[in-house]
């Protein structure tokens, strides 16, 4: 489970969020929303301990933010928005390489395994020759080697085919409902957020996120 208490966020004078305060249980998939600017992708850097928050606690599980870093940076993946992968290895090489740099070790079989569920199955192509969509596979297949429990996605299906969205879709569907993980999910279509997250987090007062997400009968939470 992910709490979050009272956090804030700030750039010098310059206020990001506020207050925020919520909880996403075990098997989850809550979206978060909100216009440009609003602090989706630094409250998932927040989430992800890659910034320090300017008030507030976050736990996860029984370790917090503060005191157990480490620990609880061994249970997250996060898959920002730019792709972050090597593009003159193939997509073995890919996985090969960032498995030596994950908490969990795995074989090539199991690191293959995660490509081919994702239906990644170019494993000896050179990343450059991919498409889009397989290149975002990819980059979420190396941010799940180490088997997070809170897995934090930034914009994870930009610019790609709906064939790649619907694949990924229904892979972070597997990872909530028989895996138990913990998933917050970015994202400006508004369809995607519908079919593919249980609840919503909205930050900022845009009535346009609202309006929509109301009428789509999901359960949201304004900051």
């Amino acid at each position: 489970m992910l709490t979050v208490n009272n956090l804030s966020m700030s750039y010098g004078k310059n206020q990001i969020f506020s207050d925020l305060t919520f909880t996403i249980h075990s098997g989850e998939i809550v979206g978060l929303v909100g216009e440009n600017g609003a602090g989706k992708s630094t409250l998932l850097r927040v989430l992800a301990t890659l910034q320090k928050p300017k008030s507030g606690t976050v736990q996860l599980n029984n370790f917090t933010y503060l005191a157990d870093k480490n620990k609880i940076r061994r249970l997250i993946g996060f898959v920002p928005q730019e792709i972050a992968i090597w593009d003159e290895f193939t997509v073995k090489e890919n996985m090969l390489f960032f498995e030596k740099l994950s908490w969990k070790k795995r074989s090539e079989s199991e690191l293959r395994q995660f490509c081919l569920e994702m239906n990644l199955d170019q494993w000896n192509k050179p990343v450059k020759t991919l498409s889009g969509g397989m290149k975002r596979k990819l980059n979420m297949a190396i941010s799940l080697i180490h088997d997070p429990y809170l897995i934090l996605l930034d914009e994870p299906t930009v610019g790609i085919d709906l064939k790649s969205k619907k694949e990924i879709k229904n892979y972070l569907h597997d990872l909530a409902n028989n895996k138990g993980k913990v998933i917050v999910y970015t994202s400006h279509d508004m369809d995607e957020i519908n079919t593919l997250c249980s609840r919503v987090l909205c930050i900022g007062n845009d009535p346009f996120y609202k309006d929509i997400l109301k009428k789509a009968g999901k359960n949201i939470h304004v900051f």
